[in-house]
């Protein structure tokens, strides 16, 4: 699988410990992060990796800034990401399975690095399980192109 990986300057020792991780399960990586421990905008790598995914030049992407929270918000403003920010490995999990997520973004703050390989491990061994899901993905992504939901909105 070819895996785009992200990072800000937060992020920089754990994106290099993933980074290997990734390589060593056989997996290609396409390292669009800062390696430099200055600061570092956290949008740049969060668009540059979501914007790969999108445009399917690479199969998945993994992102890590302090928090998580940052990165993810600006790969999500990228046109079909589905950027989960993820702790543990239950959520990353069910991300996949649920949310059909296509980026993973975590913590470099909030997670140490073993509990973030099996965080990793997790999505990536993840299948997006369709049915009632997909009807819930298409709902999302209907909300990205209308800015709206239409007849299905069971909010109305």
């Amino acid at each position: 699988m070819k895996i785009a990986i992200g990072n800000d300057h937060a992020g920089l020792e754990l994106k290099n410990e993933i980074l290997a991780h990734l390589q060593e399960l056989g997996h290609e990586v396409v390292n669009l992060g800062t390696d430099s421990p200055e600061s570092f905008p956290y949008p740049v790598s969060g668009y540059r990796v979501a914007k790969l995914v999108a445009e399917g030049g690479a199969d998945r992407g993994v992102l890590i800034c302090g928090t998580g929270v940052g990165i993810s918000l600006a790969a999500n403003k990228v046109h079909g990401i589905r950027c989960c920010v993820c702790s543990e490995p239950y959520t990353a999990k069910l991300s996949k399975q649920h949310n059909n997520s296509n980026v993973l973004a975590m913590g470099a703050r909030v997670v140490g690095s073993e509990l973030a390989k099996m965080i990793v491990d997790e999505w990536l061994d993840a299948e997006f399980l369709g049915g009632r899901h997909q009807t819930r993905v298409d709902m999302i992504m209907e909300i990205e192109e209308k800015q709206s939901l239409g007849a299905s909105d069971a909010l109305k």
